[in-house]
């Protein structure tokens, strides 16, 4: 849309927001029942129509991919991203910036190969799932055991497979909010134990990926400890379908492969933060932030370079501004979130004792897209902050959604299961799951507009958030 705006049009379209908003609604009303002042609100509407008119965003994204690139987490990478991240923030003014180191088991992606041996040879497209164990030397070659479905594979009988290649075909759909991801992601994360558990040598699955391109996807898994460790690989969603068609011709299809990834023992990784302290209840935080680490395959641009630098910018022109929110906004630049949200695991860890402090918060971690929509989970008596955010970002072209998610975003996950009031910005992911762990997410796929759009509304998230009076927004009690 942005690209075939004018920049007239796009300075007229700016300047009429106000009016908008005035025309559709007055601001008296949903104010006072969002605790905070109208001069607060004007701040809020000054700081969104600012931000369409040209943020840094882009700038911060682009420093990222290009001067440190991928990001894996526990990697050389990863620690310079992190180094970047401090020396860049401390330049905007934040009180405070630091790193809240932790480690983990380290990763690194080796050698891929493979192939059908037969009924007709050519090479595959593949990728090891992060977390594989490698293959012998020689690799593993057996005949492939074609499943439909995850759950088809769980029903095949134990022992079954023995000395078997399993590949199970099923493929995601593409959704505007990525709602197919947590489905067929399972696959991915559990695949290998439940083959093994049927006497597998080694998986394959089709990418869990919305694409055509020969590009496999990478992502997480993890082994139950109860059944052997076997090698796990993405193939690329074309070569999935050519391996589906060779098996419909009624032959036995055999396949070789060659995975060398290793594992490096305890490494580094860390959470960078910031903050912007309170300037009336220090004490009482709302969080903001993206991941800093990405898989190695691409740059990390739109998985989360995007989240990264939309949320920087939203503190760098907070801090511009010369004002100061009644709470403490805190940036958070979350660590080693794609091998298992560990970062969020280690925030909960720390601050334990002192969570119920923290009001609320959101990351943006679901692309470069233009945000559609607004979801939360907070009780009534804070209901008319979120409505009030909602009027202020709807000339964004940003719709209310639900008011019962159970995520504020990944990283968050860990601090919403204990209880947390969430609030998410839910950008258009219809085609994220094109890029998503392949070498095709880099800067190139992201417009600086689209940016932009998320910067205005996070802006009135934090300035909203971070102001009203209303303390409690729904903490729950979780056993």
């Amino acid at each position: 849309m942005w690209k075939t705006i004018s920049p007239v049009c796009h300075r007229f379209t700016a300047l009429l927001l106000p009016l908008l908003l005035v025309a559709s609604k007055g601001f008296a009303g949903s104010a006072d029942d969002a605790g905070v002042t109208a001069a607060e609100v004007a701040q809020a509407e000054r700081f969104r129509d600012n931000a369409l008119a040209g943020t840094q965003a882009f700038e911060w994204v682009e420093q990222l991919t290009t001067e440190i690139g991928p990001r894996l987490a526990g990697s050389e990478n990863e620690a310079r991203a992190r180094q970047w991240a401090v020396s860049v923030l401390e330049g905007f003014g934040f009180d405070r910036v630091w790193v809240e180191p932790f480690t983990l088991q380290g990763w690194e992606r080796g050698l891929e190969q493979g192939h059908v041996v037969s009924p007709y040879p050519q090479p595959l497209s593949l990728t090891a799932l992060g977390g594989s164990v490698a293959t012998d030397d020689a690799g593993v070659e057996g005949e492939v055991a074609f499943f439909s479905s995850l759950s088809a594979l769980e029903s095949a009988t134990e022992g079954s497979l023995e000395g078997k290649i399993a590949y199970v075909g099923h493929a995601m759909r593409r959704t505007q909010n990525g709602s197919h991801y947590g489905y067929f992601g399972r696959l991915r994360r559990e695949g290998a134990s439940i083959a093994a558990s049927k006497g597998a040598a080694a998986l394959m699955i089709r990418s869990i990926g919305t694409d055509s391109h020969r590009m496999p996807h990478t992502g997480s898994m993890r082994y139950d400890p109860d059944y052997p460790r076997i090698a796990a690989a993405a193939l690329s969603n074309p070569d999935a379908d050519q391996l589906e068609r060779m098996a419909a011709r009624g032959e036995p299809v055999r396949v070789q492969m060659t995975l060398t990834p290793r594992f490096l023992g305890e490494v580094d990784s860390g959470n960078v933060i910031a903050d912007i302290t309170g300037s009336e209840a220090p004490d009482e935080i709302v969080i903001i932030g993206g991941h800093l680490d990405s898989w190695d395959l691409g740059t990390g641009a739109v998985d989360d370079g995007a989240g990264v630098a939309i949320t920087m910018e939203v503190a760098r022109r907070i801090l511009a501004s010369g004002q100061r929110p009644r709470r403490t906004l805190r940036l958070i630049l979350w660590g080693s979130e794609e091998v298992g949200l560990l970062g969020g695991r280690h925030y909960l860890e720390n601050y334990a004792e002192t969570l119920k402090n923290h009001v609320t918060g959101t990351e943006s971690d679901f692309g470069a897209g233009k945000i559609w929509q607004m979801t939360s989970r907070v009780a009534p008596e804070a209901k008319g902050v979120v409505d009030l955010i909602g009027e202020l970002v709807a000339p964004l072209g940003i719709a209310p959604g639900a008011n019962d998610i159970e995520s504020s975003g990944p990283d968050l996950t860990p601090m919403v299961r204990a209880g947390m009031p969430a609030f998410r910005f839910v950008q258009d992911g219809m085609d994220y799951f094109d890029l998503h762990h392949t070498p095709d997410d880099t800067l190139d796929k992201i417009e600086d507009r689209n940016l932009d759009q998320s910067v205005a509304a996070y802006l009135v998230f934090a300035w909203i958030a971070g102001n009203t009076t209303i303390n409690d927004w729904g903490w729950r009690s979780v056993d």
